[in-house]
């Protein structure tokens, strides 16, 4: 049985195609304000900083889809073949209250302490 990969913390701009980020299986961890949801469909897209992403939530239970709200999803990327990620969503949350610039600020000091960690690690 494959082990399941915890979700890399990545924003919404952040998921270009150009983006270390941006590939077929990836498991990440992604937050952003919902803008649209089908239950049909379970398609739901979230919005961060000008940018949307797709997310599948055919897997998850006892969520309240309220538009507006913000939400924090992880699960597995997937590439259709037009090129547009869609997030296969394993659990999600609503995590309104959040303050969203604080959040942003702690990631960027994740991300340099990590950095500064693999730089002194290799040395």
């Amino acid at each position: 049985m494959a082990a399941i990969k915890s979700g890399a913390l990545v924003t919404l701009p952040e998921l270009q195609p150009s983006s270390d980020f941006f590939k077929e299986g990836a498991s990440l961890r992604v937050i952003g304000k919902l803008q649209e949801y089908s239950v049909e469909t379970a398609i739901a897209v979230i919005a961060d900083q000008g940018a949307t992403l797709k997310i599948d939530t055919q897997h998850l239970r006892e969520i309240g889809f309220r538009i507006g709200s913000i939400f924090q999803f992880i699960g597995e990327l997937h590439i259709q073949p037009n090129n547009e990620a869609v997030l296969q969503a394993r659990t999600g949350r609503n995590i309104d209250g959040i303050d969203l610039d604080l959040y942003y600020q702690s990631l960027q000091q994740l991300r340099r302490f990590q950095a500064e960690h693999m730089k002194s690690a290799a040395t």
